[in-house]
């Protein structure tokens, strides 16, 4: 167990309405067991923080037009899948390489994929952010616009203090994410694993922990051990887009599954002339998507459902596409 520092009184902030809201937590946490002293602990001091509030407005653009072109894929690979990424992912694996073997052993997820999330989240922990999580939660709480999700994400930080996390550890993105792995604390609650065997999931300073704990959040989202996330392909010519369009509705992240068509094994997108780009083909049974990021006549990608296990960590079709040949490159 974590040790604590000891506890602080709450201390006003002096904006009587974000101090209500803040105290007005306190049955909430406590029903989650987290005690008055650690209830202090984590909200002494804290401060309705309008840069967070801004950082938010920024976050939300404009409202999706039909009209607009989808943005070309090269060059963000180019951007995320560059030589410093490349280098510094080969690096962590060669200086964690035994630890890393036993690590993609229990969690069944390439060691080059857990290292691609790893710099793709926080450039190898150099860029984690420095905003006091339960400070930017409770101002994104307080503003009320998406209370239902920091609210909990608030309560969440005071449950790991609760359990022994430090105070002090609890610094990250504006929007509550931290460490490494760039987690949300409830994700840390129920995902985080330890790695390097000292019996606590410390994302924040072990590189073990946080590689260990991406590969819980992907076997969880549905990974399957020796299956690629895709194969970059050439489509041919004449081939029939409308034809294997999907017809699914998805809930979640609506306009990423959009650009996907509909699953097919690999031996029916290869018996349909596909040509695998610098590779092999996977095996035949194993289904996937086609995904077209820069549109006809430029690299496509077949993805499988591993892929989709990234997409549950951020759905984004460039994110995922990135990690995966990030992956590739680290794994040459």
């Amino acid at each position: 167990m974590l040790t604590a520092s000891a506890p602080l009184h709450a201390q006003a902030s002096g904006d009587v309405a974000f101090d209500a809201y803040v105290q007005s937590l306190w049955p909430k946490a406590q029903a989650r067991g987290v005690s008055r002293a650690t209830f202090d602990r984590v909200t002494a001091g804290l401060r309705y923080n309008s840069r967070v509030i801004a950082l938010d407005r920024d976050n939300l653009g404009s409202p999706p037009n039909p009209n607009t072109p989808i943005p070309a894929f090269a060059p963000y690979r180019a951007r995320h899948v560059d030589a410093a990424r490349i280098n510094g992912g080969r690096a962590v694996h060669d200086r964690l390489l035994p630890m890393l073997a036993r690590i993609e052993q229990r969690t069944g997820v390439p060691t080059s994929i857990m290292i691609a999330i790893y710099g793709h989240e926080t450039a190898y922990g150099r860029v984690t952010g420095s905003f006091d999580l339960p400070e930017a939660l409770a101002t994104l709480a307080y503003e009320g616009r998406r209370r239902s999700l920091f609210e909990p994400e608030l309560i969440a930080t005071m449950v790991m203090v609760e359990q022994g996390v430090p105070r002090s550890v609890l610094k990250g993105s504006w929007a509550g994410a931290f460490g490494y792995p760039q987690f949300l604390p409830s994700v840390y609650l129920q995902v985080a694993e330890d790695g390097d065997g000292d019996g606590v999931a410390r994302i924040w300073s072990s590189e073990a922990d946080a590689i260990e704990s991406i590969g819980a959040y992907l076997r969880r989202a549905g990974w399957r051990a020796g299956q690629p996330w895709g194969v970059a392909v050439r489509v041919p010519a004449g081939f029939d887009r409308g034809r294997h369009a999907s017809r699914l509705q998805p809930t979640r992240c609506p306009r990423v599954f959009a650009r996907h068509s509909r699953w097919r094994s690999m031996a029916e997108w290869r018996a349909d002339g596909f040509q695998p780009v610098g590779g092999n083909w996977p095996d035949g049974h194993i289904q996937a998507a086609l995904l077209e990021p820069d549109g006809p006549g430029k690299t496509a990608y077949l993805l499988t459902g591993n892929y989709r296990a990234i997409l549950d960590y951020n759905c984004s079709n460039f994110y995922a596409l990135s990690v995966g040949l990030l992956a590739d490159e680290i794994d040459r």
